[in-house]
């Protein structure tokens, strides 16, 4: 079965770390782009971070400087560590794969999309 699944979210603290797990399933991860995308409550989808196949990465601008992607072709994982969390962070987190670069924001872009793991900055 192909399929990506997103663990490692929860509540954080305003000032706090999280990291972020992607595990795949099913397909080979390492032909893959990895995606990281969020959805803020009440807003659309913000492209996040991308990390080629051999380890290039790129974030989006809003999260530069404070978000770290990377993976594991051996383990099929990708992850992606956030620090210095603030309120604005608070979304559902969703990892997408796909063979292309892409900063699309609507899920249909993206080959394989996984089910999210939420994350809450609060005090």
């Amino acid at each position: 079965q192909v399929q990506l699944v997103e663990s490692g979210g929860g509540v954080v603290q305003p000032g706090g770390s999280l990291t972020l797990s992607c595990t795949a399933s099913g397909f080979t991860f390492r032909d893959y782009w990895i995606y990281w995308l969020r959805q803020i409550p009440g807003e659309g989808l913000e492209w996040v971070s991308a990390i080629s196949t051999f380890g290039a990465t790129s974030y989006g601008d809003g999260v530069q400087g404070r978000f770290s992607v990377s993976r594991d072709n051996d383990r099929n994982e990708a992850l992606l560590q956030i620090n210095s969390l603030t309120s604005e962070d608070t979304a559902d987190y969703y990892c997408a794969a796909e063979k292309r670069f892409t900063t699309a924001t609507r899920t249909f872009e993206y080959e394989i999309w996984g089910r999210g793991t939420q994350v809450i900055v609060s005090p």
